[in-house]
């Protein structure tokens, strides 16, 4: 059978493959793309899109109840769980169709099916109409990742889910046990309490999304907390016994385990990447407790092998993916890209209040040696934060007292998954306190706040 030859083959429509794959086209080069699935992957299907589609359903539905704080009426709220899962089903497909329509845009070659590598440079892709050899001296690993499931509480469908039954309920939980509060366990925790379901999030480390900055951490609690939400933190699931319609789940807090009953259980303990059958060991790649190992440029050491995206390890994020996609690429087409830097890539989550932050937190510039100056804002000084009724929340920024360096930026509330872009956009242009501060931020707007931040930190801040 003859083999097609390209320039360049990635393993993976996910958004850091498709993106590869568009931008290897623009600069000229012959690319496949090979997808077992969905084009756009899980973030597209089953993660970044559909979860947020769902959570604009709840903050809508949680606005509503508020009708009144705002002079309005609303009477007789309610939602229709199935039409809020089928809009957010019909804002997936809309945007995997529009990933298709792309590839076919910039003549980029779709094979459907599973890919193994034989050998260096060669990718065979099992499909519907049997097995089909690709030949190319640069492949792409875009495979991602998957949830992790650990013994026990494996997801089953009916009582205990992963992150795809949430998307897509079997019913609508009235008490609820989410394990994890990274983001996406916090997300859907903040989704079903929203709706009205009794909800307790369950976390191993010492607080609530625990890779932010400890101060923010702990004012999403306390939002939490008052919506209803019971979290227990330093506290693990031991195991689950499953009835036909609860589960009894053994939680161990302190060394002793109680039990408690629930109707249904979320699983979202972690990701492993999606690593094995693809011949990756026989090619002599380097993995790491399920992560292909790569340099700062996404090489895997085996020449004309790269590897991007939640494969290639943590954050594991959308936009790191995308953007090593276009690094790639550049690389493949003779260019002389930057290398992505894991700490200027920002971190979302799209819980009630919103949780947004980019570089280092306060207690890491300190463990790295930095002498620090931080500064906070709150939402309750803010005039369109009021005007919008939303006046939880805080910004917080960190400064090299040295050198004015804009160390990290961290917030939450209201919209702060929009405003974080403003720092990152400062860090890439390595901006210190001295441009923040002569920035004119416009009037009256949220992002008002960030100025004062940077304010504040150098005992500057004006409305507090």
């Amino acid at each position: 059978m003859a083999s097609k030859n390209f320039d360049m083959i990635v393993i993976g429509a996910g958004p850091g493959g498709y993106v590869a794959a568009i931008r290897g086209a623009q600069l000229g080069l012959k690319v496949a793309i090979v997808e077992r699935e969905h084009m756009g992957g899980i973030c597209l299907n089953w993660g970044c899109i559909p979860t947020k589609a769902l959570l604009r359903s709840a903050e809508v539905f949680h606005l509503m109840e508020r009708a009144k704080d705002f002079g309005l009426k609303a009477e007789g709220i309610g939602y229709d769980i199935d039409a809020v899962v089928k809009r957010s089903r019909g804002v997936a497909k809309q945007l995997s169709s529009g990933v298709a329509f792309l590839m076919k845009k910039n003549k980029v070659e779709v094979f459907m099916g599973e890919a193994t590598l034989p050998a260096k440079g060669k990718v065979s892709v099992k499909g519907e109409k049997g097995v089909e050899e690709l030949t190319a001296k640069n492949i792409v690993l875009a495979t991602g990742a998957r949830a992790r499931e650990l013994p026990g509480l494996e997801g089953d469908g009916k009582r205990v889910w992963t992150y795809k039954d949430a998307l897509v309920p079997p019913h609508m939980p009235k008490k609820l046990l989410v394990i994890g509060s990274g983001a996406i366990g916090i997300e859907f925790a903040s989704f079903y309490n929203t709706l009205g379901a009794d909800t307790t999030v369950v976390e191993v480390m010492d607080r609530v999304l625990p890779v932010e900055d400890a101060e923010i951490s702990a004012f999403a609690k306390k939002q939490f907390v008052k919506q209803g939400m019971t979290i227990m933190e330093k506290s693990t699931v031991k195991k689950l016994d499953r009835g036909a319609d609860k589960v009894t789940a053994h939680i161990e807090v302190g060394g002793k385990v109680t039990t408690q009953d629930f109707d249904t259980v979320i699983s979202a303990v972690g990701i492993v990447g999606n690593v094995e059958n693809l011949g990756l060991e026989k090619l002599g790649v380097k993995i790491d407790r399920t992560h292909v190992v790569t340099d700062q440029y996404c090489q895997t050491g085996v020449d004309g092998l790269f590897a991007i995206g939640d494969i290639a390890g943590a954050p594991w994020l959308a936009h790191k993916a995308s953007h090593e996609g276009v690094m790639v690429a550049e690389l493949i087409a003779g260019g002389k890209p930057h290398p992505v830097k894991p700490e200027s890539i920002a971190g979302c989550t799209y819980c009630h209040p919103q949780v947004a932050s980019v570089g280092y937190t306060e207690a890491k510039a300190k463990e790295l040696g930095y002498d620090v100056k931080v500064g906070r804002f709150p939402f309750i000084g803010n005039g369109k934060a009021i005007a919008l009724g939303e006046p939880e929340g805080m910004v917080k920024t960190v400064f090299d007292a040295k050198t004015g360096e804009l160390l990290g930026a961290h917030m939450v509330g209201a919209e702060v998954t929009e405003l974080i872009q403003g720092y990152v956009v400062g860090r890439q242009l390595e901006t210190t306190e001295a441009e923040l501060m002569e920035t004119v931020f416009p009037h009256p707007t949220l992002s008002e706040m960030m100025h004062e931040s940077v304010l504040d930190a150098y005992d500057r801040v004006i409305h507090v």
